[in-house]
């Protein structure tokens, strides 16, 4: 495998003459993204990481280059970002396009999270990385039938294995997309669904948050649907802006323990309209393999 990422990529900087990444470089440059989106979707890191360098080369890859889609995810039914138009499996096909290579980890995580047919993998250990790996491709994540022993490969010669020990992993190493200074701290924010939002820290609490920035409590509770009574948890997404009418995936099947509220927070709906398109109020409980459209109401059942 490590023979033929470097041919990959010693051909793609003869060909697109562009400064190039190593699987050294890649990993460097984009461990902090994975570890992140473990913290927040309990996708494994060292899986995160091994699938986009398999994935894009190791960041070499046109669709990386161009479009910052670093997993080959393409755009499916009524996507509701940027797209880049490539050819591949058929002429012409639609991928997703990001803004930055953050955005493309986030959606990443979120596609396995959002799909029932990975639910089973997130039953696994955070440290099955093996069990993960032939679970992506039982799913039908790649048609690629050593698609489990490529990745296997891949995390085991760079001990990829190691970033995936929450317990011992620094709370510090989270990235940073940009920070907002006040005078009791420094808060990393990020960017999903063109709304921004912030990471809970330990000990934190929505008060804390709203004094650092200038945000009146009540106005962040209401950013996030929340009510005071709400215990906030570390590692929890806190939007500091409004969340939006629609998400970026046009649906989301519901998966163990995930309630209207949780789904709105994960997606950065707003909660009012996510019942909106689903005819839903919101203490209605759900079940395991419900349907919710997040983009478009859903369609009214013919008699």
């Amino acid at each position: 495998m490590k023979q033929v990422l470097i041919v990959f990529i010693l051909l793609t900087d003869f060909i697109y003459g562009q400064p190039t990444l190593t699987p050294e470089d890649y990993i460097a440059s984009f461990k902090d993204d994975a570890i992140k989106e473990m913290y927040l979707h309990k996708v494994p890191a060292c899986i995160t990481l091994a699938q986009g360098m398999l994935e894009s080369g190791c960041g070499n890859s046109p669709l990386c280059r161009n479009a910052n889609n670093h997993f080959g995810i393409k755009c499916h039914k009524e996507w509701g970002g940027d797209s880049y138009i490539m050819n591949d499996d058929e002429e012409n096909e639609c991928f997703r396009k990001y803004e930055k290579a953050l955005d493309s980890y986030s959606d990443h995580s979120l596609f396995l999270f959002s799909r029932s047919r990975y639910a089973s993998l997130f039953e696994l250990s955070i440290n099955d990385y093996k069990g993960w790996c032939y679970g992506l491709k039982q799913a039908g994540y790649a048609t690629d039938p050593k698609y489990p022993e490529r990745l296997i490969e891949l995390i085991e010669r760079y001990n990829l294995q190691e970033l995936n020990s929450i317990e011992t992993t620094p709370k510090q190493t989270l990235p940073i997309a940009s920070t907002i200074k006040s005078e009791m701290t420094i808060r990393e924010v990020y960017r999903f669904n063109h709304v921004r939002f912030v990471i809970a820290k330990e000990n934190d609490s929505y008060y804390k948050i709203s004094h650092d920035f200038n945000i009146e409590l009540d106005q962040l509770l209401n950013f996030n649907d929340f009510s005071k009574t709400d215990k906030i948890q570390y590692g929890q997404k806190i939007y500091i802006q409004k969340k939006r009418r629609r998400a970026l995936e046009p649906y989301h099947v519901v998966q163990k323990n995930e309630t209207l509220k949780s789904i709105s927070q994960l997606h950065g709906i707003r909660l009012n309209m996510l019942c909106k398109k689903n005819k839903l109020k919101p203490e209605d409980k759900l079940k395991i393999g419900d349907v919710l459209f997040l983009r478009q109401r859903k369609p009214t059942t013919q008699k």
